[in-house]
C-alpha cells in the first residue's frame, strides 16, 4: 500500500527563487527525484512528494533547503553535493556558498588547497580524511566516485603547502582495461601518460594549473608508473598509489616498502574493477587481508552510499552489486 505523499508549501512565495529551485524544464527537481527515488509534483509554491516515507521526507527537506539557497543562482554542482550530504543526515546548507560550516569540526578539516570548501561529504569520507591525517599508511577501498583519489591528492597538496613533506609522488599501475599498451602510439612515457591523467586532473583542480606545472617541472610533484618504483626509498614524501587493485601482491609489497623517513602513503582502489590477467591475484585484496592487524595502518571501506557524482552513479553501482550477489550462488 502506497504511503501518503509529503506536502510542503514554500513561503514567502518568490517566483524567481522558485524558477532557480526548479531549474530549466524542472531539471533540478528531476535531480532530486533521481537521487532520492521519489516523484515530485508541483503547483506554484506547493509541492507533493511521493515515495518511501523516509526518502519523501528527505526530498521535501531538500526542496526547502535549496529554496532558501535559491536567493542566488543554484548550480548543478551545489545541488548534487547538497543532496549527497542530505542523504547522510548532514546539513546541506554547508555545501553552498555563504552557508555556515558543519557543526562537527572534524567533518571539515581545513586543507590548504584552492578548494576552500573541500571537506568530507559522507561519514566514510570524513573517516578517510581523519585516517590520512593521523596515520602514515592509509588504504581506501571502494567503488568509483567516492573521492578516494581526489581526497588523497587534497591531503598531499595540503601537506606540501604546510611544508610537512618535500614532494608528492603519484603512482599508478600501467595495466590495460581490455586494450593493449603496444597498440598505443608513442614511447613508453607517452603510452603510460593516459593512465596518470586522472591524477593530473585532481592536481590542476586543487593546486591550479600554473602551480602544478611549476611543481612538476621542478620535480616537487612526480607522476610515475608503479614499475618505476623498484629500488627507490622515498623520504619526506607524500606517496599515493592509485588504482591499486591492478597491482600484483609482489608489486604491492614492493611499493609499501619504498616508504622512508617522514613519509606518508595512501593506497586507493576498487576491487570490483580488476584488470589483471586471468589467475593473477590483486595486490590490494591481499594487502587488505595481510595487513588487517598491523598497527599504524588505517583502512577506510567505501560503499555506493559514498558516491559523490551524478546521482545515477550510486544506483548503477548498487545494480551491479545486486546482480553479482544474485549470480554468486549459481557459480
Amino acid at each position: 500500500m502506497r504511503s501518503r505523499p509529503v506536502e510542503i508549501t514554500l513561503e514567502p512565495v518568490d517566483n524567481q527563487r522558485l524558477a532557480r529551485l526548479c531549474g530549466a524544464l524542472d531539471a533540478n527537481l528531476r535531480q532530486i527525484e533521481t537521487a532520492l527515488d521519489v516523484a515530485i509534483a508541483r503547483r506554484g509554491a506547493r509541492f507533493s512528494v511521493r515515495g518511501e516515507r523516509g526518502q519523501a521526507e528527505r526530498a521535501a527537506r531538500a526542496i526547502e533547503v535549496f529554496y532558501d539557497r535559491a536567493a542566488e543562482e543554484l548550480t548543478i554542482d551545489e545541488l548534487q553535493l547538497g543532496l549527497t550530504e542530505l542523504m547522510h543526515g548532514r546539513n546541506a546548507s554547508a555545501t553552498v556558498k555563504g552557508a555556515p560550516a558543519a557543526a562537527d569540526p572534524a567533518a571539515r578539516p581545513q586543507l590548504l588547497t584552492r578548494r576552500a570548501e573541500l571537506h568530507g561529504r559522507t561519514p566514510h569520507q570524513v573517516q578517510y580524511l581523519e585516517n590520512i591525517l593521523a596515520h602514515d599508511i592509509t588504504l581506501g577501498v571502494g567503488p568509483a566516485g567516492t573521492g578516494k583519489t581526489y581526497l588523497a591528492v587534497a591531503c598531499a597538496v595540503d601537506a606540501l603547502e604546510r611544508d610537512q613533506v618535500k614532494r608528492i609522488v603519484l603512482v599508478r599501475p600501467a595495466v590495460e582495461a581490455g586494450e593493449r599498451l603496444g597498440f598505443l602510439p608513442g614511447d613508453l612515457a607517452q603510452k603510460v601518460d593516459p593512465y596518470l591523467r586522472p591524477l593530473y586532473d585532481a592536481l590542476y583542480d586543487l593546486a591550479g594549473f600554473d602551480r602544478t606545472a611549476k611543481l612538476l617541472e621542478r620535480g616537487t610533484i612526480e607522476l610515475a608508473p608503479l614499475a618505476y618504483m623498484r629500488g627507490r626509498t622515498l623520504n619526506h614524501s607524500f606517496i599515493i598509489l592509485d588504482e591499486a587493485q591492478n597491482s600484483t601482491p609482489e608489486q604491492m609489497m614492493m611499493f609499501l616498502t619504498r616508504i622512508g623517513f617522514g613519509a606518508k602513503a595512501v593506497v586507493t582502489g576498487d576491487v570490483t574493477q580488476i584488470d589483471l590477467g586471468r589467475g593473477q591475484k590483486s595486490g590490494l585484496i591481499e594487502a587488505r587481508r595481510i595487513l588487517a592487524d598491523v598497527r599504524g595502518i588505517a583502512f577506510t571501506d567505501f560503499t555506493a552510499a559514498d558516491v559523490v557524482r551524478h546521482p545515477l552513479v550510486a544506483r548503477i553501482i548498487d545494480a551491479y552489486e545486486k546482480d553479482a550477489a544474485e549470480a554468486a550462488p549459481s557459480k
